[in-house]
């Protein structure tokens, strides 16, 4: 792990980091605007009333501009409260071991989402190391809940359902050299409502989850070439 890393990891600041997560999902899962939310955060991050998700911090004189590429970190995953506890398939209950899975399997999948829509998309390189260029992105998913998660029962089950589940992301992002914070995001959102009932299953939940992260990604891609267009700078994938 890199120096950068490890700084941006200590267990004081994931502690205070997860606090504010799950403030501010209580906040964005309660349906609350950002008019609602402190104008500047506990660490001076001026909060930014039109923005497209539920609530955007940023630092003031922050040039967003100069970065190219992302650093980005390994997710952090929390399920939403007692979600285990009242979820059953064919009767049987979400253990542990299938929390850990389903845990891994998430934020490998928002790290390949985010990926590919900056990096492939965008231009914006995914890259191991800091740099003079380089943003880290650090991700946390909270409040994850999913409708009927994929578990291993005896026979066959078939669900069917609204929605597959909802999730929290809360994002941080620092100057990779400085380790100076930029910009906090928190936003909540759904995963697809079909209209209908639809069946449920780990293919279906996988698509639903990877367009919900695809959508978050796409944001923070944008917001990102909006801030070159404004410096009179080409957009990175055209370089």
């Amino acid at each position: 792990m890199s120096a950068v890393k490890t700084s941006l990891f200590t267990p004081g600041k994931i502690i205070a980091t997860l606090a504010l997560a799950v403030a501010f999902a209580g906040i964005s899962s309660l349906g609350v605007h950002s008019t609602d939310a402190p104008e500047i955060s506990h660490d001076g991050l001026h909060l930014d009333p039109d923005s497209k998700v539920a609530l955007l911090y940023v630092k003031p004189d922050a040039d967003f501009s100069v970065y190219e590429e992302f650093l980005m970190l390994d997710a952090y995953v929390a399920f939403k409260k007692n979600w285990q506890r009242d979820t059953r398939v064919a009767g049987r209950r979400v253990s542990n071991k299938d929390m850990e899975r389903i845990r891994g399997e998430a934020a490998e999948l928002l790290h390949e989402s985010f990926r590919k829509e900056l990096d492939e998309v965008g231009g914006y390189k995914f890259v191991e190391k800091s740099g003079d260029k380089v943003m880290i992105l650090r991700p946390a998913l909270i409040d994850l809940e999913i409708t009927a998660p994929d578990i291993p029962v005896a026979g066959r089950v078939t669900s069917y359902v609204a929605s597959a589940g909802a999730a929290t992301i809360y994002i941080e992002l620092f100057d990779s050299v400085s380790g100076e914070i930029l910009a906090r995001v928190i936003d909540r959102r759904s995963m697809q409502h079909y209209g209908h009932v639809s069946w449920a299953n780990k293919v279906s939940n996988r698509a639903d989850a990877a367009r919900m992260f695809r959508r978050w990604a796409t944001l923070l891609r944008q917001g990102m070439d909006e801030q070159r267009e404004e410096a009179g700078l080409a957009p990175i994938r055209a370089t």
